[in-house]
């Protein structure tokens, strides 16, 4: 009688196209895909900057003209005043945006630090559906409050005899970066915290436990637990928004925007498009967009190069 002896050993590792490795890679494969359509791909559209651009003719047919829309944003001194009002407007929205970077994390500490559970849910319900929000349905609803006739607003300072005759705050020039910002933090403050939210619930609980043992109390628990277990999340967050400085989004500032306003509100990517879709002068449009990706790569490899010296941990 025969015995089939069966090996004890360790089992062999399955390899091939199949292996649970490979699987893994698979998952991975749409996202590149995606970012290489929709990252990359577009990078073959900057030839635009060398040619003069003519709607209705093959690109390769457009006369190649070189570094001529390069030279055309300092050909003037006119030009030159307008390129540099909308780097200020720019820069200065975008450093009032990271002067105001640590609220949601300050946020984040007052929700998790709420005792009613039910009270925590709806207040981040309430703080995160603006995110979901357009802009002109924001600014729908900013007229509506502001607006000259019925405005709520000038309703009530008319009735408490603020005021004599309403104004007109959509065309009011003044202040329009704190504006800006404000309504800005209003909607995002709620879906910025959520990424404080799951750092907190990160944290160690027994620091907690231990800390309440020694008798610290909640504020104490706050400042010396929670705050230092945040502070890696937000420089990052702070690191990556230096990063993109110079990216502040044009939806914001288009439906804004009007010809009494457009002098403090022009930012970079509402310049390139109005230049480009506005003016249809594709080709100034597209020099302007290479040298801001220039510039934010390079603000990035240097934020990288700071956090690693002074954190001695690289963004990535």
């Amino acid at each position: 009688m025969e015995v089939s002896l069966k090996e004890n050993g360790p089992k062999k590792v399955r390899k091939g196209l199949l292996s649970r490795e490979n699987k893994l890679l698979y998952t991975v494969v749409p996202f590149m895909l995606f970012v290489f359509v929709f990252g990359y791909l577009p990078i073959a559209g900057w030839y635009l900057a060398f040619v003069d651009y003519q709607p209705g003719m093959q690109i390769w047919e457009m006369p190649f003209v070189g570094l001529k829309w390069f030279r055309a944003m300092i050909s003037s001194q006119e030009q030159i005043n307008i390129i540099l009002r909308v780097m200020k407007n720019t820069l200065g929205m975008s450093f009032l945006s990271l002067a105001c970077s640590v609220l949601p994390m300050i946020f984040a500490i007052c929700l998790y630090e709420m005792r009613s559970s039910k009270l925590r849910k709806v207040v981040q319900t309430l703080t995160t559906g603006p995110h979901f929000v357009s802009w002109v349905l924001v600014y729908s609803i900013v007229f509506a409050f502001v607006s000259v006739d019925n405005g709520v607003v000038n309703n009530l300072l008319l009735d408490f005899g603020v005021i004599e005759t309403p104004i007109n705050f959509l065309l009011d020039n003044s202040h329009m970066w704190i504006k800006m910002t404000l309504l800005g933090i209003w909607k995002g403050i709620g879906w910025s915290a959520i990424m404080y939210l799951a750092a907190i619930n990160g944290i160690d609980q027994e620091l907690y436990e231990a800390a309440a043992i020694d008798g610290a109390g909640r504020w104490k628990q706050t400042l010396h637990i929670t705050v230092p277990g945040l502070l890696p999340t937000f420089f990052v967050l702070l690191l990556m928004s230096v990063a993109n400085l110079i990216s502040t989004g044009m939806d914001q500032y288009f439906v804004f925007s009007n010809a009494m306003t457009k002098s403090s509100l022009e930012v970079l990517d509402l310049y390139t498009y109005n230049i480009g879709i506005g003016a249809g002068n594709f080709s100034l449009a597209t020099v302007i967009s290479i040298l801001k990706s220039v510039v934010s790569l390079t603000l990035l490899f240097s934020v990288n190069k700071v956090s690693r010296v002074v954190r001695g941990e690289s963004i990535f």
